[in-house]
């Protein structure tokens, strides 16, 4: 199957500037571009995307401000790269927005040479971002599969303990441990010890 086509969200205030900042995009070989009048009709739209995704965003609007945009989905858990465009910015502001992980903070009037470079570099972004959380779900896939007994087993191989201690500390028998922990890396679908630290600290295993 052909990869989603990424999507460039534009929320601007200003309609001649949504018109020619989509031209400009879509220039560049981005035919999908969503534009909002307003950080409020982006909110109440919900948009939807499969793809790797930016969103363009002027910091001053009325009503919900573009750094208000941006707390709403931090606090949804969004990822989507931002990238902020303002007539009116200062310092603190860029400080803020960029502290908050927006990708670029550009000053009006907005050309080619400075937004399409950082439209690529959040498109990037987006779609490092989707293969890590690919990764991280199958990771999960594979901890779902495992019995409760050899999750405990693996949380205390993973801190480096020897089979006698996990065994001790469970109560039971040395050889049992060696069977758990050999069904742990087969269902892990690893073939170290290491391997198996690394998806642990991924997955927040192991830590004191």
């Amino acid at each position: 199957m052909p990869s989603p086509q990424p999507i460039v969200f534009l929320v601007d205030d200003d309609a001649s500037v949504r018109r020619a900042l989509t031209r400009l995009i879509k220039s560049a070989g981005h035919q999908q571009v969503q534009g909002f009048a307003s950080a409020q009709a982006f909110l109440d739209a919900k948009p939807q995307w499969v793809g790797p995704a930016c969103l363009v965003l002027d910091i001053r609007m009325p009503g919900v401000s573009g750094l208000d945009l941006q707390s709403e989905l931090l606090a949804s858990n969004s990822i989507l790269p931002i990238i902020f465009i303002t007539g009116h910015g200062d310092i603190p502001m860029s400080v803020k927005a960029m502290k908050a992980g927006a990708v670029d903070f550009l000053p009006k009037p907005v050309g080619e040479k400075t937004l399409l470079p950082a439209i690529e570099q959040a498109l990037a972004r987006a779609s490092r971002q989707r293969a890590e959380a690919a990764e991280l779900q199958d990771i999960r896939r594979r901890l779902d599969s495992l019995t409760p007994r050899e999750r405990e087993v693996m949380g205390l191989v993973v801190t480096g303990m020897l089979n006698k201690r996990v065994a001790y500390e469970l109560g039971t028998v040395e050889k049992t441990i060696k069977v758990h922990r050999a069904r742990v890396m087969e269902k892990m679908e690893v073939g170290s010890l290491a391997e198996l630290v690394r998806l642990a600290e991924r997955l927040g295993i192991g830590k004191t």
